[in-house]
């Protein structure tokens, strides 16, 4: 719901770091990985019981997500790594409420159970319809940099990591919070859907 206005913040001074780490010789698929393992290094810290010093784990994923996209952008964005970009950051996504789960699975197990399978629904909906629309050629206006068609929705990534850094402030409210984003995530497949719906059934048959 946010991601647009915060993309548009930090827009200029992404893409001076960007352009700085290109002209060092480093590439945005590698940072793609290189925020990928950083963001996984929050998974051992909330298990451990050490969740606060995880939000500088979620932190710089989400620094180093934003300079791939603004360094693909600088040089020649590639179908590579649009699909390595929204592989890795749902993987990243899913592994918080694990690591919590972990950390204690009598408490935290059916609420990080729940968060994670609403995670299935908002990213199989956001990717089928981005399928589809590459497949019809429809593209996005809200997006248009976004390798593939952004279906937005009430959960979508700066919503995710604020839930992210209250979880590992509070771990104590991991069972409430997962609770409440897992219903936001199910209204936010639910329109989704609507709008797959929408569009899809209205659309001509291909030839």
């Amino acid at each position: 719901m946010f991601d647009q206005a915060l993309n548009n913040t930090v827009h200029r001074p992404l893409k001076r770091v960007a352009a700085s780490l290109i002209a060092w010789g480093l590439r945005a698929n590698q940072m793609t990985w290189i925020g990928f393992v950083l963001g996984l290094t929050a998974v051992p810290l909330i298990a451990l019981g050490q969740p606060q010093w995880a939000i500088l784990s979620i932190a710089l994923n989400r620094v180093a997500d934003g300079l791939d996209g603004a360094m693909a952008r600088l040089t020649r964005p590639t179908d590579l790594g649009a699909f390595l970009d929204i592989s890795l950051d749902f993987l990243f996504y899913s592994s918080i409420p694990l690591a919590f789960v972990v950390a204690d699975p009598g408490r935290n197990g059916l609420a990080g159970a729940l968060l994670i399978y609403s995670f299935i629904g908002t990213g199989c909906t956001f990717l089928a319809f981005a399928a589809l629309a590459a497949k019809r050629g429809i593209t996005s206006t809200a997006y248009p940099g976004k390798g593939f068609y952004y279906l937005g929705g009430l959960t979508e990534s700066t919503e995710t990591i604020a839930v992210f850094v209250l979880m590992c402030l509070c771990p104590e409210w991991f069972g409430a919070l997962a609770y409440g984003f897992a219903a936001l995530c199910a209204l936010t497949t639910i329109t989704r859907i609507a709008a797959g719906m929408s569009v899809f059934q209205a659309a001509a048959p291909l030839p």
